[in-house]
């Protein structure tokens, strides 16, 4: 899909937006809090109820932990599609009930690859990279709200991913072991699955 952002404005995600959610609280509580770490570009087309947004997140470390989005659920049962289209991203899925884990899903894709939200589940998309940006977009329902109060309460999701590999998250009663899942090749040829929530 051909898009230009030059004449678009977009949401800008600061550190300070961030702390609570952050592994390395060490670093944070010394860096610069009004640092940009990524930039939502929403709304960049529509169609049938449906919106595209584009995120754009630079390359970055938070401390030891690798630059990533805030993390949040959906309210109801609305599914979300990514696209890669361009860099590496990693996408980690949840699903939480009462403090507890019950399911942990990564996915590494790269350009081109496609990924999809299960339903009921929170996520993170992280930029693994030092040196690359990552460029990814989404379709999802106009009618989609996002919550992200549970993953502030928290502290941001069941695993960080920092230098040294995976961390569990500790403020969790239970973080189960990741299920490793291959990204999608081709977009779904129809999204109406996203208008139900």
């Amino acid at each position: 899909m051909e898009f230009n952002l030059k004449n678009k404005k977009p949401d800008i995600r600061y550190l300070h937006e961030m702390i609570s959610v952050l592994y390395d609280q060490k670093w944070a509580k010394q860096a610069d809090l009004n640092q940009p770490l990524y930039y939502m570009y929403r709304g960049i087309k529509r169609k049938d109820d449906l919106r595209y947004d584009v995120t754009v997140i630079p390359p970055f470390l938070l401390g030891k932990e690798f630059v990533k989005t805030k993390g949040h659920y959906h309210q109801g049962n609305y599914q979300e599609v990514y696209q890669v289209l361009s860099g590496k991203a990693i996408y980690l899925f949840q699903k939480e009930k009462d403090g507890y884990l019950k399911d942990v899903i990564v996915i590494h894709a790269r350009a081109g690859d496609i990924v999809i939200i299960p339903v009921q589940y929170g996520h993170i998309t992280i930029n693994p990279s030092k040196t690359k940006t990552l460029m990814m977009a989404n379709w999802v329902s106009e009618k989609c709200q996002n919550n992200y109060k549970l993953m502030e309460k928290t502290g941001g999701g069941g695993y960080f991913y920092t230098q040294n590999g995976w961390v569990k998250n500790k403020n969790y009663k239970e973080v189960p072991e990741i299920h490793f899942k291959e990204p999608q090749e081709n977009m779904p040829s129809n999204l109406n699955f996203l208008k139900i929530g």
